[in-house]
């Protein structure tokens, strides 16, 4: 399990190496621009918020527990750090999915020792606009039905100490769907069946995510995130999710 994890892990790397080669570079621009933007204004918001829902979520205390404040501080924290960075990861993804979509088509022509096409030009990009939204729309959906139970975790005295590592664990399983989709999605699978094959590599899935989530959430890192994310989910999708055995 754990060799798996970090095996899940190293595909992040894989991600970043990938993005810098010649031939992938014209396909990295758009979405790192999008990440850059939503980023820049996720940082500014989180730091604008973040005294007062800490405020508010501390308040919530009975007196006697005044105590564990300096306890659940570092966790309430990493809470928001967390929803913060992941939704507008969402939204990032949500805007940028044909680019990703075409990152990844070039990222598994590279991997795979085929010769890279010519780049047509930023126009082609939007042929693949109404296939990529209809595939981030079902992910998005499949995401949602999990965050009722997240956020009465995260409500509730006693139990939200565990909010950030449930957080934590639905963004690593979520981000690795996120971005290995956009391969699997290029070879006409769906949400139902994408699921199916990370669950039979449930810890390398887990590690791929966890490492994209925790770079989601360092400043100036992040905004690299999305086009690593691509290119490692690709690198995964070639090296283990495609393969029948």
């Amino acid at each position: 399990m754990f060799k798996n994890f970090f095996a899940g892990i190293a595909y992040l790397f894989k991600g970043l190496s990938l993005i810098t080669k010649k031939g992938i570079r014209p396909y990295v621009v758009i979405p790192l621009l999008i990440n850059i933007g939503i980023f820049s204004f996720a940082i500014v918001m989180a730091k604008s918020q973040f005294e007062i829902v800490m405020t508010k979520l501390l308040g919530w205390l009975p007196s006697w527990l005044s105590w564990v404040e300096w306890l659940l501080w570092p966790l309430f924290a990493l809470l928001i750090l967390i929803v913060i960075y992941y939704m507008f990861t969402i939204v990032a993804n949500l805007i940028a999915s044909p680019f990703n979509s075409l990152l990844a088509e070039r990222v598994e022509t590279h991997l795979n020792g085929l010769p890279l096409p010519e780049f047509k030009g930023y126009k082609a990009m939007m042929k693949t606009v109404g296939k990529s939204l209809v595939s981030e729309s079902r992910k998005i959906i499949y995401m949602l039905k999990w965050l009722p139970i997240l956020i009465i975790i995260s409500i509730i005295p006693a139990v939200n100490f565990l909010a950030p590592f449930a957080w934590g664990l639905y963004g690593s399983w979520m981000l690795a769907l996120q971005y290995t989709d956009y391969p699997m999605g290029n070879h006409e699978l769906f949400v139902k069946e994408e699921l199916a094959l990370l669950r039979k590599h449930r810890g390398r899935s887990l590690g791929f995510g966890g490492a994209v989530t925790l770079m989601t959430t360092i400043p100036f890192l992040n905004f690299f995130a999305m086009p690593a994310a691509v290119a490692g989910g690709t690198a995964f999708w070639v090296d283990t999710l495609s393969k029948k055995s």
